[in-house]
């Protein structure tokens, strides 16, 4: 998940087109004249030398008879010539040319398949969502690391209560971590949480805080958290009690860039599970994106060395041992809105598929404003993502209960956010 939730602000071949062979190879008339001159036939010029038999085969008035240039005179192009006096192709020029010829051939192959994904996208936007296909009341947001670490008051929350009153929001992920590399987390990380916690309880009956937990994985580089070993896994699950015991009612782990079939962190997961669920809490987990073509995390992993998207059977591993997931439907690399949303509609499209029904399927919403490689603010819109979440509901499984969006972030939102979720989501 991108972003600074510190809560300041986010972040060869020859020729066929030659002459035919010359017939005068020895450039000689064949009439005994000369070209340029109106003398009858064997009678020479008064002004010419009558002792120049043309030895050499040269034209008697200086020309070439190919007419490229004036006998006497040395070829100013040293290159290799053919037939006719064009330049003969060097090897490096032959192998130029079957360079250019192969790359094109490459660009059209991989450019078919992406017009033709594009414009697959772009069908998927078609339509009309089906009646119904709002709020379930399952909505979460994604809040700064300010709420835990003294900055925010009382006010504060007062004010962010106003701001959900009324919307489906019912979890708020508050950043209490990033976790250190070996799984372990300080309590000073988060000295407000048990504070956050009672006044949230006070102004919003019913909303329930967990503690976003996170950090960057080892597995693309040498630094970062390495679930690959026992006592990592273990220090996470001792960090997880710690906060639970802060008062936090669950805890939503976003570990990136998680590779599609971790195994390793499956059985995290499953442990964490019989954790929460023992002291009454619940397990949720920020989703990497769905193959939007087949395997094609493994065609983006070897080009690019950062397997971005999940198989779909590696997202439904995850679904069942958790109580919810939000997919991170956002950063898609989409140019334009229509393409986004076609985009969104297809990932919840894939995500419903594979996601239990016990489940909390919740698809991520941009409520950030960014240009970078991956992201584009004028693509990536809320109006544009509600809609395509609406159509792919409306599309796979209009009536799926345990469903609804995440807000991602609190502090990064602008009032036009706020105003298309509401009027997009909450009362379309």
């Amino acid at each position: 998940m991108d972003g600074n939730p510190t809560g300041e602000s986010p972040t060869g071949e020859s020729q066929t087109d030659e002459s035919p062979a010359d017939e005068n190879p020895a450039g000689e008339n064949p009439a005994g004249e000369n070209p340029r001159s109106t003398s009858p036939a064997g009678e020479k010029p008064a002004d010419e030398n009558p002792a120049d038999e043309n030895p050499a085969g040269e034209d008697p008035a200086g020309e070439d008879p190919a007419g490229d240039s004036r006998a006497g005179e040395k070829q100013t192009d040293d290159k290799p010539t053919a037939a006719g006096g064009r330049p003969k192709r060097t090897p490096a020029r032959k192998r130029r040319r079957r360079l250019l010829r192969v790359t094109s051939v490459a660009l059209a192959l991989l450019l078919l398949p992406l017009l033709t994904a594009e414009t697959a996208l772009r069908l998927n936007y078609t339509g009309d969502p089906a009646p119904g296909t709002r709020t379930r009341h399952q909505d979460a947001l994604w809040l700064g690391h300010a709420w835990v670490d003294g900055r925010k008051t009382g006010e504060d929350v007062k004010a962010l209560a106003r701001r959900l009153r009324d919307t489906g929001v019912r979890d708020l992920y508050v950043h209490a971590g990033p976790l250190e590399h070996d799984g372990t987390l300080p309590a000073s990380a988060y000295p407000k949480a048990r504070w956050l916690t009672a006044a949230v309880h006070r102004e919003l009956p019913g909303v329930r805080v967990q503690a976003w937990l996170g950090d960057k994985l080892a597995g693309e580089g040498p630094e970062g958290l390495r679930l690959d070993r026992p006592a990592t896994r273990a220090a996470v699950l001792d960090s997880t009690r710690s906060v639970l015991a802060a008062g936090f009612q669950g805890a939503h782990f976003d570990l990136e860039p998680l590779h599609s079939g971790d195994r390793d962190y499956l059985g995290l997961l499953d442990d964490l599970r019989e954790l929460t669920h023992a002291r009454g809490a619940v397990l949720s987990v920020a989703a990497h994106q769905i193959d939007p073509l087949p395997a094609f995390h493994s065609f983006w992993g070897a080009t690019t060395g950062h397997p971005k998207w999940w198989s779909q059977a590696y997202f439904g591993q995850v679904a069942r041992r958790v109580d919810q997931i939000a997919v991170m439907s956002y950063d898609t690399m989409q140019p334009l809105q229509s393409l986004y949303g076609g985009y969104v509609a297809q990932q919840t499209s894939l995500a419903l598929e594979v996601t239990p029904e016990g489940t909390d399927l919740l698809m991520g919403l941009p409520f950030y404003h960014e240009n970078r490689f991956g992201h584009r603010a004028q693509a990536e819109t809320v109006p544009a993502a509600v809609r395509g979440v609406r159509l792919g509901l409306s599309r796979t499984d209009a009536d799926r209960a345990r469903f609804g969006v995440a807000l991602y972030v609190d502090f990064a939102a602008t009032e036009d956010d706020w105003t298309a979720y509401r009027k997009d989501w909450v009362r379309p």
